[in-house]
């Protein structure tokens, strides 16, 4: 579980999020509110890429503050932008970085690259140049790249939002095929309506807390 206790975020004299307070236990969580309502702030601070002005974060009962290495290491974060996070040249050698980092053996590399890549139809991609891979791919090499971690949640940051439909298809099948929580931060409220949960933002502070056939139309008013 991930237990958000009392947390205020602010940036200079701008108050991002205001005094959150909630507990993430079910399996498919969406958060959703305008740009600026403090959705995506609120998505960093679940793995300690953000930290809280006050308040804490705990994963499983481990403290963001203090154990962020492994927060990291239980939460996994896909960003918007795959650029952002695809970091070496090369598709496998992209998918060994983090493993490396772990100190997974070289035939665990090996063997959990070739699972990751089969199992999104992109073994034949393995030596690919990544900045060369299409947008619906260096998403799914994103996701990959998380996954090979063996993270117990996965974090999704709007991963559909630069993508066209046939890619948008392929990402809304990938993670509604993963295994761990998953808490996805998006616009595309046609991707939520089988979630179990949906958390609204709103200025920086919770709209709605609701199942989606509640929440969403709340959520459309809203913004009416």
């Amino acid at each position: 579980m991930i237990d958000i206790q009392n947390v205020t975020l602010a940036y200079a004299d701008r108050v991002i999020l205001r005094d959150i307070s909630l507990e993430l236990s079910e399996r498919r969580i969406a958060i959703i509110g305008a740009n600026g309502s403090g959705k995506s702030s609120f998505a960093r601070l679940l793995n300690g890429l953000v930290m809280p002005t006050k308040g804490d974060v705990l994963v499983d009962g481990l403290n963001t503050r203090t154990h962020g290495k492994d927060v990291r290491q239980k939460v996994g974060f896909v960003f918007q932008n795959p650029d952002n996070q695809i970091v070496f040249p090369v598709v496998e050698e992209d998918l060994a970085f983090g493993m490396k980092n772990l100190k997974f053996s070289k035939e665990d590399i090996a063997q959990k690259t070739t699972d990751i890549l089969s199992r999104y139809n992109m073994l034949d991609m393995r030596e690919h140049p990544a900045h060369l891979l299409s947008g619906g791919q260096k998403q799914l090499l994103a996701i990959s790249g998380v996954l090979v971690m063996e993270p117990t949640y996965v974090v999704l940051d709007e991963p559909t939002t630069l993508l066209d439909l046939r890619n948008k298809r392929r990402i809304t099948h990938a993670i509604n095929a993963l295994e761990q929580t998953v808490i996805l931060a998006s616009h595309d409220l046609d991707l939520l309506t089988d979630f179990d949960r949906v958390i609204v933002f709103d200025d920086g502070r919770i709209a709605i807390d609701d199942v989606p056939s509640v929440a969403i139309p709340h959520y459309i008013k809203l913004m009416s």
